[in-house]
């Protein structure tokens, strides 16, 4: 059940509203333009506008989102750097990726006991496939 402290984190920042705008080429990539605004809608000049860039990278198990901010100050000015920013999204996620596939093989290797779900091995180093592994441990 929600206490009174949950439900206060749960109240939108009326200081901190932004009007959204969403422009594509349909091709490529999507760039929100975030305009502030006051709590009654109206243009909030003393706030910058933000644009952020949204693409997607390709991978072996699905589209990865990307998302990244562009330093502009106005429309045209972010589609001029939509490409570097998403380099730079895509160097970032590439790294990520590398930094989780090591922690998972880092994590994996080792001695291998009998319930760890990896495939047995024959003297000549082919999966034995008579063996069976007993469950995993609780």
């Amino acid at each position: 059940m929600a206490n009174e402290r949950d439900a206060a984190d749960l109240r939108m920042d009326p200081a901190s509203l932004y009007r959204e705008e969403t422009f594509t080429d349909r091709r490529l990539g999507v760039i929100r333009v975030l305009t502030p605004v006051t709590k009654d809608g109206l243009a909030d000049a003393s706030r910058r506008v933000l644009y952020v860039g949204e693409a997607q990278l390709l991978t072996q198990v699905g589209a990865l989102p990307l998302t990244f901010e562009i330093e502009a100050g106005s429309l045209g000015e972010a589609t001029e750097k939509f490409a570097a920013g998403a380099k730079v999204a895509v160097e970032r996620a590439v790294r990520e990726l590398q930094e989780m596939r090591r922690g998972f093989a880092h994590h994996h290797s080792g001695p291998c006991a009998p319930w760890s779900g990896r495939a047995r091995r024959t003297a000549r180093g082919r999966p034995d496939q008579t063996a069976v592994d007993a469950p995993d441990p609780p």
